[in-house]
């Protein structure tokens, strides 16, 4: 896509999208150039989900996109903890204890507080990982005292071949354990623990409906990859 096609195309989400519903660009796959062309419209908030190439975008946007905000949305190895926490300000795709502890004790080592997501799933699919709701209610005396990382909210993914009907119950059932949580979290951490990354390309208007403040777009901002 060229400039005025992506500035286009992030006008016409824009205005789809309701205040307090952040647009993330998923620019995996595309340039620096088309991230810059995105970042001259106005958009901020970027999604990236392989680290080499992730991080070769960020070293030549540095200086030319002062304030940018990344975020991984990837799965995430944990060998590969350290370089995302010191490049990436939001991760969205915490889906194990183990992780997180070791997120936390790195981002401490690097002096930094990344913004973070539990992922989590709701309904059955193999091809997605995340906690179910017993697991995080197991691990909440644990969540609450991390002391390097800002829990934000959960995040989710809806299987391939939902209705909108059901997909709207998948968020809203997500929205619903968001609030459980945050009522059981120490009023510090509630207070930040307020967002859900919920809804992609072809089901963020039931996502959003349901709560979302996050919708994370990646083809209908850049085009096909």
């Amino acid at each position: 896509m060229d400039n005025l096609t992506i500035a286009g195309c992030l006008e016409a989400l824009h205005r789809g999208l309701p205040p307090g519903v952040t647009l993330l660009a998923v620019s995996k796959g595309h340039p620096p150039e088309a991230v810059e062309q995105a970042y001259a419209a106005g958009q901020r908030h970027f999604g990236e989900s392989r680290l080499q190439e992730a991080g070769a975008k960020i070293r030549a946007l540095r200086q030319r996109c002062p304030d940018l905000e990344w975020h991984f949305i990837g799965h995430l190895q944990a060998n590969k903890v350290r370089p995302v926490a010191r490049a990436f300000a939001w991760i969205h795709s915490l889906d194990r204890l183990s992780l997180i502890q070791r997120l936390d004790r790195i981002a401490g080592e690097e002096e930094r507080c990344p913004q973070v997501f539990l992922q989590v799933k709701l309904r059955p699919d193999p091809g997605k990982a995340g906690f179910s709701s017993e697991q995080l209610t197991r691990h909440l005396p644990t969540l609450n005292h991390l002391s390097h990382l800002k829990l934000r909210g959960l995040m989710t993914m809806a299987p391939l071949g939902l209705e909108p009907d059901q997909l709207h119950r998948l968020f809203s059932d997500c929205r619903q354990l968001a609030h459980q949580l945050r009522a059981r979290l120490p009023s510090a951490m509630a207070r930040d623990f307020n967002q859900l990354s919920m809804g992609m390309s072809r089901d963020w208007p039931q996502a959003v409906a349901a709560g979302s403040t996050f919708v994370r777009i990646g083809n209908a901002v850049f085009g096909s990859r």
